[in-house]
């Protein structure tokens, strides 16, 4: 099909590149202003003053949310390509915006490593490998230089060697973002099926790098917060969690640009309905990883492995903690619900019950990662000699200011995208095909 051809079945809105460049400046307000917060409340987690250094925690879960989702986007425009579908072509150009927001998520990651060096006395109070001297709660505390366990892994846990993870983390990120982005919007001005062709062969290279990449950054980041503990499986979970909030957050923003923006008219409800579709598959597959590793690791019942689901259970005193409830919801709110929802034919071709439910994967992905990333024994005068950090907590205030903030530079930085180029990539050669999915 020639350029001209494609050119001409566009709707002269999408036709046009610009976009808002004062809504993005409001997101950029935003999230500045709840970036200070939530480094306000880093700053007293760090301090002896606030009591189990809680809101250290809060820059990491709201970080992570939006790193996963960006991981998710990243994945699927490399999907998109590989599989070479028609039906995506409109809906990958919205994802190839949200990827100019990665190198800003690579600055944001710095205070999480770098201000416990400067605040306070303990570099360890979020990652406790990192401070030698840290004591391990436990009915025989130990120092964490003195523990055979981290000995065992300290070649991989030690400051050096993480941060130039970390940077080999970003540079595959990075890199394969910049060039998939570079070449499709290049294609806009100068079209050649080389730019389509390079996109396939790069993306080709980054299914490969991509998953890696983000499950050793889910060790290091994550999985490392109790080093004791380990899963296999812990990279496939977050896979599987970044992938749920990536289509989530595409559904809401397809929804406004379809209703409000410069999509109306483009896109129908078989868009939905084939992003619904994926949405119930990785539905389905986060509960099957999620499942398999706890029945593993509770049929194993090894201690080594046992403990990190028992701190997310019990109290000292064998009752259940505010964690078992959680984890409980998260079997009804973030798989039983939305699998049920999901199945209904009509739920998936109607924008609105697609928004509804996206919101509320939303909402219990962020109660996955609390599940994951809060949960940390701290010393008690207990039978255990710890106690859990609970779930509901009055710093919860800076973990919604750390979800604001980062979530505002990124979407600044995708709407800074879409105002510099199309709305969608008129000469790709599947943009008629995208256009005239059936309705």
């Amino acid at each position: 099909m020639s350029s001209n051809a494609a050119t001409a079945s566009v709707p002269a809105a999408a036709a046009a590149s610009g976009g808002r460049k004062p809504l993005a400046t409001i997101f950029l307000i935003i999230g500045i202003l709840g970036l200070v917060v939530a480094l306000v409340g880093m700053v007293m987690g760090l301090s002896e003053d606030t009591p189990n250094g809680r809101p250290v925690m809060s820059w990491l879960v709201g970080y992570t949310f939006w790193f996963g989702m960006l991981i998710g986007m990243l994945l699927l425009v490399q999907i998109s390509y590989i599989f070479d579908a028609g039906w995506s072509t409109i809906i990958r150009r919205q994802l190839e915006h949200f990827l100019a927001a990665f190198p800003w998520m690579f600055l944001l990651l710095i205070p999480m490593v770098a201000l416990p060096f400067f605040v306070g006395d303990n570099p360890g109070a979020l990652w406790k490998w990192m401070n030698l001297d840290n004591i391990l709660p436990g009915a025989h505390p130990v120092r964490v230089g003195d523990d055979p366990l981290y000995l065992h892994k300290a070649g991989l846990l030690n400051l050096p060697f993480f941060i130039v993870r970390l940077c080999i983390y970003f540079a595959i990120f990075c890199g394969l973002s910049r060039v998939l982005r570079k070449h499709s919007f290049t294609n806009d001005l100068h079209p050649d099926p080389k730019h389509y062709i390079a996109c396939r062969k790069w993306s080709g290279a980054g299914l490969f790098l991509t998953p890696m990449a983000l499950t050793f950054a889910a060790f290091d980041l994550l999985m490392s917060l109790s080093y004791h503990w380990f899963s296999t499986m812990y990279g496939v979970w977050f896979f599987a969690v970044s992938m749920r909030i990536a289509l989530a957050v595409i559904v809401i923003t397809l929804y406004f640009l379809s209703t409000r923006g410069r999509l109306k008219g483009i896109l129908n409800e078989s868009h939905f309905y084939m992003l619904g579709c994926i949405f119930l598959a990785f539905t389905i597959f986060w509960a099957y990883i999620s499942f398999s590793q706890f029945f593993l690791i509770y049929n194993a019942n090894i201690p080594e492995e046992t403990f990190w689901y028992n701190m997310r259970q019990l109290n000292a005193d064998g009752t259940y903690n505010q964690w078992w409830w959680v984890g409980l919801s998260l079997i009804f709110c973030m798989f039983l619900f939305p699998f049920l929802f999901l199945l209904r034919y009509k739920n998936k071709v109607i924008p609105r019950n697609m928004v509804f439910i996206s919101v509320w994967i939303l909402v219990f992905a962020v109660v996955d990662l609390y599940f994951n990333i809060v949960p940390t024994a701290k010393p008690a005068d207990n039978i255990l000699g710890f106690y859990v950090t609970p779930f509901l907590s009055g710093y919860m205030f800076f973990d919604l200011a750390a979800l604001i903030g980062v979530g505002g530079i990124v979407l600044w930085a995708a709407l800074r995208s879409m105002a510099t180029t199309y709305p969608i990539p008129i000469h790709d050669p599947r943009i008629r095909e995208s256009i005239a999915s059936v309705q």
